[in-house]
């Protein structure tokens, strides 16, 4: 399992309407080949910043098959236009689990 981060800086006064965009997208997220899970968590001391946390069976489920699809596409297309800067990735594989 791999679990994809993405931080993103939304742009001042559009956290609603970003937000409504993620719930639009959670579909091409729910479809796509090893996509397992995916939430959206909102930054307390920093309120436009957000974690897009996404699970996949495998790293190229994520960078190759939903990133190369019409999907990611529709995804940039209903979110994009919120984005203060471009969303910063890194993909983590568990190293402890039990707590």
């Amino acid at each position: 399992m791999i679990t994809e981060i993405a931080e993103i800086l939304v742009k001042p006064g559009t956290d609603q309407q970003f937000e409504a965009g993620v719930a639009a997208a959670a579909p091409l997220f729910q479809r796509a080949r090893g996509c397992c899970s995916m939430r959206l968590e909102r930054g307390i001391e920093q309120p436009d910043s957000y974690r897009l946390v996404v699970e996949w069976e495998t790293l190229e489920d994520h960078e190759v098959h939903f990133r190369g699809s019409d999907d990611f596409q529709q995804w940039r297309k209903l979110v994009g236009e919120f984005f203060a800067a471009p969303p910063r990735v890194i993909h983590t594989r568990a190293a402890l689990t039990g707590f």
